[in-house]
């Protein structure tokens, strides 16, 4: 350690002094951020241990009843304990659209910002602008715009119909299909912009370098580009995955309430269900899942890049 007066010293103090203002600095809108972003949080982790009032609401008695409601249900009439064939089906909708959503939107993705990132420099502004428009617009006018595509009268089976390729009108909407497709829709921009952010920064001289040692398209687009662009691949697949396994407006309109996924199953929880303990549960259940996702990023991240 250096002795007290020495340059080193001093320049370490004054380093813990500016920390410390730093964090002092910060105490107000830190506490903000906790009251305001942990507090409902706490308030819904306690709910889902309490039972359920009669009319909505809550009794104030511990119960984990609600977490095993997720999963198991008992049977009115002998009260044996039985899979919750219904939740799970739920979860498991949610969970494979929220997937084939994020796969869609990675191959539709990487091509589209592959092609922004060889443009000429002077052209990249006005693609990504065009990316970004459908952001202009609130998430609910996108969902019906798609609506009016895929329903029965809609664009897409007027054109097929006019060109004698079908018969009769496609039933999409209402379907898991048709929330695929808005759900890559809406959420398909999340993909192209950090793709386009880390195939920016891809020195294609290495892919010619690979051209120049005999490798064949696929090898170099799997053993060098892919590589290299691979944080771009993952901040992309969990920006679209974590709002798709939550979505509510997009199921809700294009799957027409019968298709539910997680999140409108909470919202009925908590309105016609009058069950608020397991939508309580069901609320952290998703947190659980959505933290678990985000971590897997984290340690990803942090392998690709361990000096921060």
């Amino acid at each position: 350690m250096p002795p007290a007066g020495t340059p080193a010293t001093t320049e370490a103090t004054i380093e813990a002094g500016r920390i410390r203002r730093n964090w002092l600095l910060a105490a107000p809108a830190l506490a903000l951020l906790l009251i305001g972003a942990s507090g409902p949080l706490l308030i819904v982790l306690v709910y889902s241990f309490l039972e359920p009032g009669d009319y909505s609401g809550v009794i104030w008695k511990f119960t984990p009843r609600a977490w095993f409601e997720i999963f198991l249900k008992r049977d009115i009439f002998d009260g044996t304990l039985g899979v919750a064939d219904a939740h799970l089906t739920i979860f498991w909708r949610s969970v494979r659209l929220s997937l084939l959503t994020t796969l869609i939107t990675i191959l539709l993705g990487f091509p589209t910002a592959w092609f922004i990132a060889t443009r000429p420099r002077s052209q990249r502004a006005l693609w990504l602008f065009l990316i970004t428009i459908p952001f202009w617009t609130n998430l609910l006018i996108r969902t019906f715009a798609i609506m009016e595509v895929i329903r029965n009268q809609g664009v897409m089976n007027t054109v097929l119909l006019q060109a004698g390729l079908i018969a009769e009108p496609i039933q999409i909407l209402y379907t898991d299909t048709a929330v695929l497709i808005g759900m890559t829709y809406v959420y398909l921009p999340l993909m192209v912009l950090p793709l386009y952010a880390a195939i920016d920064r891809f020195d294609f001289r290495l892919a010619e370098a690979g051209y120049d040692l005999y490798a064949s398209r696929l090898q170099v687009l799997r053993r060098v580009i892919l590589p290299l662009v691979r944080p771009g691949l993952i901040a992309g697949s969990i920006l679209v995955f974590v709002p798709s396994l939550g979505a509510y407006v997009t199921p809700r309109v294009l799957g027409g309430g019968k298709n539910m996924m997680i999140g409108n199953f909470i919202e009925l929880q908590f309105g016609q269900g009058r069950n608020w303990p397991l939508g309580a549960a069901l609320s952290m259940l998703l947190l659980l899942i959505v933290m678990a996702a985000l971590l897997v990023y984290v340690r990803v991240s942090g392998r690709e890049n361990p000096h921060g």
